[in-house]
Protein backbone atom coordinates (compact mmCIF):
# COMPACT_ATOMS: atom_id res chain seq x y z
CA UNK A 1 0.00 0.00 0.00
CA UNK A 2 0.81 3.59 -0.82
CA UNK A 3 1.56 6.44 1.69
CA UNK A 4 0.03 8.74 -0.11
CA UNK A 5 -3.51 10.14 0.50
CA UNK A 6 -6.20 9.07 -1.35
CA UNK A 7 -8.66 11.68 -3.39
CA UNK A 8 -11.44 11.00 -0.51
CA UNK A 9 -8.66 12.42 1.96
CA UNK A 10 -7.48 14.99 -0.37
CA UNK A 11 -10.73 16.40 -0.32
CA UNK A 12 -11.32 16.52 3.47
CA UNK A 13 -8.08 17.49 4.20
CA UNK A 14 -5.50 16.35 7.22
CA UNK A 15 -8.55 15.60 10.21
CA UNK A 16 -10.26 13.34 8.52
CA UNK A 17 -8.85 10.08 10.01
CA UNK A 18 -9.26 11.53 13.69
CA UNK A 19 -12.47 12.30 12.98
CA UNK A 20 -13.80 9.18 11.69
CA UNK A 21 -11.41 7.37 14.10
CA UNK A 22 -13.54 9.29 17.10
CA UNK A 23 -16.70 7.96 15.34
CA UNK A 24 -15.95 4.29 16.01
CA UNK A 25 -17.41 3.87 19.63
CA UNK A 26 -14.63 0.66 20.71
CA UNK A 27 -11.76 3.82 20.23
CA UNK A 28 -12.68 7.26 21.34
CA UNK A 29 -10.25 9.75 20.13
CA UNK A 30 -7.54 11.79 23.20
CA UNK A 31 -9.44 13.79 24.93
CA UNK A 32 -12.93 12.36 24.59
CA UNK A 33 -15.14 10.95 27.44
CA UNK A 34 -17.44 7.75 27.09
CA UNK A 35 -20.84 8.04 27.88
CA UNK A 36 -20.65 5.39 30.76
CA UNK A 37 -17.95 7.20 32.30
CA UNK A 38 -19.89 10.67 31.99
CA UNK A 39 -22.87 8.45 34.06
CA UNK A 40 -20.61 7.49 36.25
CA UNK A 41 -19.18 10.82 36.82
CA UNK A 42 -22.26 12.45 37.19
CA UNK A 43 -23.91 9.70 39.56
CA UNK A 44 -20.74 10.30 42.14
CA UNK A 45 -21.46 13.90 41.55
CA UNK A 46 -25.10 13.74 42.84
CA UNK A 47 -23.87 11.26 45.81
CA UNK A 48 -21.69 13.95 46.52
CA UNK A 49 -24.12 16.61 46.83
CA UNK A 50 -26.70 14.81 48.16
CA UNK A 51 -24.49 13.69 51.31
CA UNK A 52 -23.79 17.37 51.92
CA UNK A 53 -26.79 18.29 51.69
CA UNK A 54 -28.21 15.21 54.69
CA UNK A 55 -24.75 16.61 56.01
CA UNK A 56 -26.06 20.13 56.43
CA UNK A 57 -29.89 19.40 57.12
CA UNK A 58 -28.33 17.01 59.96
CA UNK A 59 -26.81 19.89 61.14
CA UNK A 60 -29.13 22.30 61.42
CA UNK A 61 -31.43 19.70 62.97
CA UNK A 62 -29.33 19.77 66.07
CA UNK A 63 -28.80 23.34 66.28
CA UNK A 64 -32.74 23.90 66.57
CA UNK A 65 -32.43 20.81 68.97
CA UNK A 66 -29.91 22.39 70.78
CA UNK A 67 -31.62 25.96 71.14
CA UNK A 68 -35.02 24.57 72.09
CA UNK A 69 -33.97 22.46 74.87
CA UNK A 70 -32.15 25.69 76.12
CA UNK A 71 -35.81 27.61 75.67
CA UNK A 72 -37.48 24.58 77.90
CA UNK A 73 -34.90 24.76 80.32
CA UNK A 74 -34.71 28.28 80.53
CA UNK A 75 -38.86 28.22 80.76
CA UNK A 76 -38.66 25.35 83.66
CA UNK A 77 -36.32 27.93 85.28
CA UNK A 78 -39.07 30.52 85.24
CA UNK A 79 -41.74 28.09 86.20
CA UNK A 80 -39.93 27.22 89.53
CA UNK A 81 -39.64 30.94 90.10
CA UNK A 82 -43.27 31.03 89.51
CA UNK A 83 -43.60 28.26 91.86
CA UNK A 84 -41.26 29.45 94.89
CA UNK A 85 -43.26 32.61 95.04
CA UNK A 86 -46.82 30.65 95.06
CA UNK A 87 -45.07 28.68 97.91
CA UNK A 88 -43.85 31.76 99.19
CA UNK A 89 -47.21 33.47 99.41
CA UNK A 90 -48.94 30.54 100.44
CA UNK A 91 -46.87 30.56 103.51
CA UNK A 92 -47.70 33.91 104.21
CA UNK A 93 -50.78 34.10 104.02
CA UNK A 94 -51.49 30.46 105.96
CA UNK A 95 -50.37 33.05 109.00
CA UNK A 96 -52.60 35.30 108.66
CA UNK A 97 -56.22 35.14 108.29
CA UNK A 98 -56.93 33.54 105.09
CA UNK A 99 -55.13 30.47 105.91
CA UNK A 100 -57.56 28.25 103.64
CA UNK A 101 -56.54 30.43 100.52
CA UNK A 102 -52.76 29.98 101.75
CA UNK A 103 -53.28 26.72 101.82
CA UNK A 104 -54.07 26.46 98.58
CA UNK A 105 -51.73 28.56 97.01
CA UNK A 106 -48.85 26.61 98.86
CA UNK A 107 -50.17 23.36 97.24
CA UNK A 108 -50.41 24.97 94.17
CA UNK A 109 -47.02 26.14 94.40
CA UNK A 110 -45.67 22.96 95.26
CA UNK A 111 -47.15 21.33 92.09
CA UNK A 112 -45.74 23.73 89.82
CA UNK A 113 -42.40 22.96 91.43
CA UNK A 114 -42.76 19.62 90.44
CA UNK A 115 -44.15 20.45 87.11
CA UNK A 116 -40.62 22.92 86.61
CA UNK A 117 -38.60 19.98 87.67
CA UNK A 118 -40.45 17.20 85.17
CA UNK A 119 -39.66 19.43 82.56
CA UNK A 120 -35.98 19.73 82.74
CA UNK A 121 -35.21 16.20 82.12
CA UNK A 122 -37.65 16.07 79.20
CA UNK A 123 -37.09 16.48 75.32
CA UNK A 124 -39.59 18.71 73.59
CA UNK A 125 -42.42 15.47 72.58
CA UNK A 126 -42.75 14.58 76.62
CA UNK A 127 -43.56 18.24 77.58
CA UNK A 128 -46.05 18.44 75.04
CA UNK A 129 -47.82 15.24 75.56
CA UNK A 130 -47.44 16.21 80.01
CA UNK A 131 -49.37 19.53 78.62
CA UNK A 132 -51.79 17.69 76.61
CA UNK A 133 -52.74 15.27 79.97
CA UNK A 134 -52.44 18.04 82.24
CA UNK A 135 -55.39 19.96 80.10
CA UNK A 136 -56.92 16.57 79.73
CA UNK A 137 -56.67 16.00 83.65
CA UNK A 138 -57.54 19.24 84.99
CA UNK A 139 -59.32 21.29 82.16
CA UNK A 140 -59.84 24.63 84.45
CA UNK A 141 -55.94 24.82 85.99
CA UNK A 142 -54.47 24.57 82.25
CA UNK A 143 -56.87 27.33 81.15
CA UNK A 144 -56.24 29.11 84.15
CA UNK A 145 -52.03 28.62 83.35
CA UNK A 146 -52.54 29.63 79.84
CA UNK A 147 -54.56 32.69 80.63
CA UNK A 148 -52.04 33.45 83.00
CA UNK A 149 -48.93 32.96 81.20
CA UNK A 150 -50.18 34.56 77.99
CA UNK A 151 -50.63 37.71 80.71
CA UNK A 152 -47.22 37.25 81.56
CA UNK A 153 -46.34 37.16 77.72
CA UNK A 154 -48.33 40.20 77.14
CA UNK A 155 -46.87 42.03 80.33
CA UNK A 156 -43.23 40.95 79.01
CA UNK A 157 -43.69 42.20 75.59
CA UNK A 158 -45.12 45.55 76.21
CA UNK A 159 -42.02 46.22 78.94
CA UNK A 160 -39.82 45.30 76.20
CA UNK A 161 -41.39 47.36 73.41
CA UNK A 162 -41.69 50.48 76.30
CA UNK A 163 -37.86 50.17 77.10
CA UNK A 164 -36.88 50.15 73.57
CA UNK A 165 -39.21 53.10 72.42
CA UNK A 166 -37.21 54.82 75.62
CA UNK A 167 -34.42 53.81 74.60
CA UNK A 168 -34.96 54.96 70.67
CA UNK A 169 -35.96 58.69 72.10
CA UNK A 170 -32.82 59.10 74.50
CA UNK A 171 -30.42 57.58 70.99
CA UNK A 172 -32.78 60.52 68.94
CA UNK A 173 -32.88 63.09 71.55
CA UNK A 174 -28.74 63.02 71.87
CA UNK A 175 -28.48 63.27 68.33
CA UNK A 176 -30.43 66.10 67.63
CA UNK A 177 -28.98 69.33 66.48
CA UNK A 178 -30.20 73.04 67.40
CA UNK A 179 -30.56 75.92 64.31
CA UNK A 180 -28.05 77.52 65.97
CA UNK A 181 -25.71 74.14 65.05
CA UNK A 182 -25.25 73.19 69.08
CA UNK A 183 -26.35 69.46 70.03
CA UNK A 184 -29.57 69.14 71.97
CA UNK A 185 -29.54 67.26 75.32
Amino acid sequence: MSNEPTSREREQGPMAAPAIASQTPSHPAVGEISVETLKDKVSEDVESVTGAVRQGADMAIEKVRGTVSQQKNFVANQVGGIASVLEKVGSELEGSDQSEIGRYARQMGKSVQRIAKDLEGKDLGAVATMAEDFGRKQPLAFLGAAALAGLAASRFLTATANRSTKVSQGEASERTITKEGRPNG
